[in-house]
Formats: C-alpha cells, sequence, structure tokens
C-alpha cells in the first residue's frame, strides 16, 4: 500500500514523499526513516507526525525505533483513543507477528489528551506536544502537515480528495 508524507514549515508545505508498505506487515519504521531521508529536508525537520501507530491496516511503526534511527521525536495523534481490548484481540488472533506488534503498542503506554486529539510520544514531553500541535494546527484538531498529507493520500488513491474527518 502506498503511504504518504508531507514536509512543512509551520503552516507552509515544502514537499511531499511517498512509499510503500505491507499490509499487515513489519516494514513501516524502516520505510519511514527512508522517507525522512529522501525528504530532502532531513536536515530541517523537528518532529515526525504519525496519525496514529500502525500504517496498512497493522503494519505497526517502532517508535522508539523510528526516533532513535532518525534523531527526532515521534508524536503519534490521533482524534480518539482507540479501542486497545479490540487491537490486541486481533493482533494476536489474527495477525502474523501480531504479539511483536501489540509489545510495541503496549510500550508507549496509554494515549493522552492533548489540545483537543489524543498523543503518544516518544522523545518530548507532553508540554512540548501541546506546542507543537498549537504551532501546526490552523483549523480544527489535526494538525495541518497530517490533515495535507490526508488529503493528498485520498487525491491519489481515489482519484479525488475532500476534507472531514482524518
Amino acid at each position: 500500500m502506498r503511504v504518504f508524507g508531507t514536509v512543512f514549515a509551520l503552516h507552509t508545505l515544502h514537499g511531499v514523499v511517498s512509499g510503500r508498505v505491507r499490509r499487515d506487515g513489519r516494514g513501516s519504521t524502516s520505510e519511514l526513516a527512508r522517507l525522512v531521508e529522501a525528504s530532502g529536508a532531513a536536515e530541517h525537520p523537528h518532529l515526525i507526525l504519525l496519525q496514529g501507530v500502525a500504517l496498512a491496516g497493522f503494519n505497526v511503526v517502532d517508535a522508539r525505533s523510528l526516533s532513535a534511527s532518525t534523531d527526532l521525536p515521534v508524536l503519534i495523534v490521533a482524534r480518539r483513543p482507540p479501542n486497545l481490548e479490540r487491537i490486541r484481540a486481533a493482533l494476536l488472533t489474527r495477525v502474523p507477528g501480531g504479539a511483536r506488534k501489540w509489545r510495541l503498542i503496549e510500550a508507549l503506554g496509554p494515549m493522552e489528551p492533548c489540545r483537543g486529539v489524543f498523543v503518544q510520544r516518544v522523545g518530548l514531553s507532553l508540554p512540548e506536544a501541546e506546542t507543537a500541535l498549537a504551532a501546526l494546527t490552523v483549523s480544527g484538531r489535526v494538525p495541518e502537515p497530517l490533515r495535507a498529507a490526508h488529503l493528498i493520500a485520498g487525491g491519489v488513491t481515489r482519484g479525488s480528495s475532500r476534507g472531514g474527518r482524518v
């Protein structure tokens, strides 16, 4: 599956990156690290924002490893906290490597409320996360880099994009 990312300086889009990950696979962490490097702005990013901890179904990102390999903090954002019991049950009964993936999710701890969304953090404090969200959110609750990536992905994969829930 295709994954898309955006490179922003505050509210200005400076670049778009795309890559591929396998549905329910294992390569999301290395692919995201590659995209940070390929962005052409490797020396400029100050934060990696993720819309949830998994890509393409249950291709779970090892956020700690991603932060370590890129020397950047990682902020995982969700509109609402996930149903962890359902996720755990699905991972442990239906997904190859599910126990390992569940340990990655569990190691991040519970999502915390932060400026109208819920977050998990690696390499930054809750006040730093609040500051980042305040700086990157133009309207609504979702930070502009995630909102733009969602619109781009919709346009590329479905032929059109629309606003609304991210």
